[in-house]
C-alpha cells in the first residue's frame, strides 16, 4: 500500500476556502440587499462579512503557525 499524507495538516488551504466562500456568498446577497431588509434578514449580508473577516484572521493565524513550524524543523535539522 502507498504511503499516504494527510490532505490538509496546517488548515490552511482549508480556511482560505472557507474564506473565499463567504466572500462569494456576501457577493451574491448583495444585489438582494433590499429584499433581505424588507424582510428583517439583512443579518445574513453582516453575516457574511464577518465570516469572511474572521476567516482572514483565520488564515492569517494557521499562515504564521505552519511558518513557524518549518522554521522549527529546518533548525532541528
Amino acid at each position: 500500500m502507498a504511503d499516504v499524507d494527510p490532505l490538509d495538516v496546517d488548515g490552511v488551504r482549508t480556511v482560505a476556502v472557507g474564506t473565499v466562500l463567504w466572500l462569494v456568498a456576501f457577493v451574491l446577497l448583495l444585489p438582494f440587499s433590499g429584499r433581505l431588509a424588507e424582510n428583517d434578514r439583512s443579518w445574513w449580508l453582516w453575516t457574511c462579512l464577518a465570516g469572511f473577516g474572521l476567516g482572514v484572521l483565520g488564515w492569517d493565524y494557521c499562515r504564521r503557525r505552519r511558518n513557524r513550524r518549518q522554521q522549527r524543523d529546518a533548525a532541528q535539522g
